[in-house]
């Protein structure tokens, strides 16, 4: 299991925004009630960004990162500036991969219906899930104690099978902060089996962190 070591992240508020900056790339979430996450991670040089909301200077750090080789976006309806930093830089903007031939990750579908349609990011050697809805760290998320919860429309019949076999030592989500070390397999955990059980309660709580 990879380890982790306390005091490797550089977690910055700067222009309305949190900045976290780990061993495997960065993470920048929106200072807003959705809490809107976007990712740049780093493997060999390569740089590989996920569901990003511009910003001039955190794309200046994702630069510094090393060569952009795609813009990677999860779910269908999580356009943000996906097309437009792809554009920009001249690289693939690649919607709900399927297959990721040549990078480090393993595509897994999470939600596939008309209505909604959801890959994650698994990567192994890094032990790092990243989920763009079914699970959130914010508070319209809900989340246990344990910090992270699962989206309330699939709260009834969570994705156990497709996300609940991973042991992440990275949890990073589409919404709310990322969550590292063992915390991160317990966050995940923790969601599933209390996703059923904490419903009422997440209905009740959902208009204030709407609001909030």
């Amino acid at each position: 299991m990879l380890g982790f070591a306390e005091g490797i992240h550089d977690y910055t508020a700067h222009m309305a925004l949190r900045v976290d900056e780990s061993e495997i790339g960065l993470t920048w979430v929106q200072d807003e009630p959705m809490a809107r996450a976007s990712h740049a991670l780093v493997s060999k040089g390569n740089v590989w960004i996920i569901d990003p909301v511009d910003n001039p200077e955190v794309m200046e750090r994702v630069a510094a990162l090393g060569t952009p080789i795609a813009v990677l976006q999860l779910l269908d309806r999580h356009k943000r500036d996906c097309e437009k930093v792809a554009k920009r830089l001249e690289i693939p903007h690649v919607e709900q991969p399927d297959e990721l031939g040549g990078t480090p990750f393993q595509s897994i579908d999470v939600v596939n219906n008309r209505f909604w349609k959801e890959k994650a990011l698994w990567w192994q050697s890094h032990q790092t899930l990243i989920v763009a809805e079914a699970v959130g760290t914010n508070a319209m998320a809900c989340p246990s104690d344990a910090g992270a919860g699962i989206h309330i429309m699939l709260r009834a019949n969570p994705p156990r099978k497709q996300l609940g076999t991973y042991v992440p030592q990275h949890l990073l989500v589409g919404h709310g902060d990322p969550i590292h070390g063992p915390k991160a397999t317990r966050a995940l955990q923790e969601a599933m089996d209390r996703s059923r059980r904490d419903l009422p309660m997440a209905m009740l709580k959902m208009p204030g962190a709407m609001r909030s």
